[in-house]
């Protein structure tokens, strides 16, 4: 890790929010395109426009970097499967934001492909309570007779995400099945009413109850 030190005066006079920001936009790139162990922070900080060492003094070095990054994704994501909302629409908004936000769904795959136990996933206990969330959610489906006894609501929500990240990890699939670029704003649309359509038939639909305030 780079030594932390103190900006230089042309430095401190940059608006620190706005460079901060800079530096966090080029992660999100840098991240997705290539994952946390092959990210480079001099890559990051060319994407940046900023001195190298800026990281180090805002958010001491990569592992600090890649934490900020992935508090705001998971802000992000509190944002599009807020538990008031219904199933069916978490996952079209999830896979919509291949058309707003392309680097989302390539940090949640890559966080996947690098997973080596919960010990070297610092997102692992957020993840398991927004994840929980929706699981409970396929449960009261399930509870008020919706979705099939037999029906283990859990791995169903494992599979609603993978089939949501397919634009992400199977594009090649989808060209040669579908014959169109499998991250066109087109296709993606198209492909998030479809699978909202599929959760609903599944008679995940309703909106969840509110929580009980007791």
């Amino acid at each position: 890790m780079s030594p932390r030190r103190s900006p230089t005066p042309q430095e401190r006079q940059r608006d620190p929010e706005r460079t901060r920001k800079l530096i966090l936009d080029a992660a999100a790139t840098e991240f997705a395109a290539h994952g946390y162990a092959g990210a480079r922070i001099s890559a990051i900080a060319s994407r940046a426009g900023v001195n190298q060492q800026l990281i180090s003094y805002y958010f001491d070095g990569k592992e600090g970097l890649y934490q900020a990054m992935s508090e705001l994704w998971w802000q992000r994501q509190a944002e599009l499967a807020s538990p008031e909302v219904a199933l069916p629409e978490q996952l079209r908004r999830f896979v919509l934001e291949g058309v707003t936000s392309p680097e989302s769904p390539r940090l949640f795959a890559w966080a996947g492909l690098q997973y080596d136990g919960p010990s070297s996933d610092p997102d692992q206990g957020v993840r398991t309570e927004r994840l929980q969330a929706s699981v409970e959610q396929l449960r009261a489906a399930q509870t008020a007779g919706r979705l099939p006894a037999e029906v283990d609501p859990a791995t169903l929500l494992i599979m609603l995400m993978g089939a949501s990240m397919a634009a992400t990890t199977l594009p090649h699939v989808i060209e040669g099945v579908c014959g169109v670029d499998p991250r066109s704003p087109e296709f993606l649309r198209h492909y998030a009413d479809q699978i909202a359509l599929v959760a609903s038939q599944l008679g995940l639909d309703a909106t969840p109850p509110p929580p009980d305030p007791a």
